[in-house]
């Protein structure tokens, strides 16, 4: 896909962190010297050619509370059905199919673990499936960015 101008300053800029300020697309907008409704419509763009996946921030998960990550093993012709259920819960952060006997994997954040347990505990009920429950127990964080060069 070929990318213009600002589209790439945009990831370039702010791939690794946006403004922390009431209006961050109006300040985006004045570090890249152009108008809050190209930043808009460019992002915009972008999300529908499905070059932009997501827009928000990261948490560090234990300050923010409890997180797993967690796995199910779905039998293929109920993938679809179980990923929208799981989907559904407020809890989970996102969800994705792997060619895996766990071939459903999702983030699941909350308030403590005994809150995660107890979805862990409900999505077991509600789909007949034992998730595969795989807590933290060493953050590495890697910084992953992309420069798309000649931005400016």
């Amino acid at each position: 896909m070929n990318l213009d101008l600002l589209s790439r300053q945009l990831i370039d800029r702010f791939q690794h962190g946006m403004p922390l300020c009431a209006e961050p697309y109006k300040e985006m907008a004045r570090i890249l010297g152009c108008r809050v409704g190209q930043v808009m419509a460019c992002l915009e763009e972008m999300d529908q050619a499905g070059t932009l996946s997501r827009i928000g921030p990261v948490f560090e998960h234990s300050r923010a509370g409890a997180s797993t990550l967690a796995a199910l093993a779905v039998p293929a012709e109920r993938l679809q059905q179980v990923a929208e259920h799981v989907s559904q819960y407020p809890e989970v952060n996102h969800n994705y199919a792997r060619e895996h006997f766990y071939n459903l994997w999702f983030v699941l954040t909350g308030p403590d673990r005994q809150h995660i347990e107890r979805v862990l505990e409900q999505l077991e009920k509600d789909t007949g499936l034992m998730p595969l429950d795989l807590p933290m127990l060493t953050a590495y964080r890697i910084d992953l960015g992309f420069a798309l060069g000649e931005s400016s």
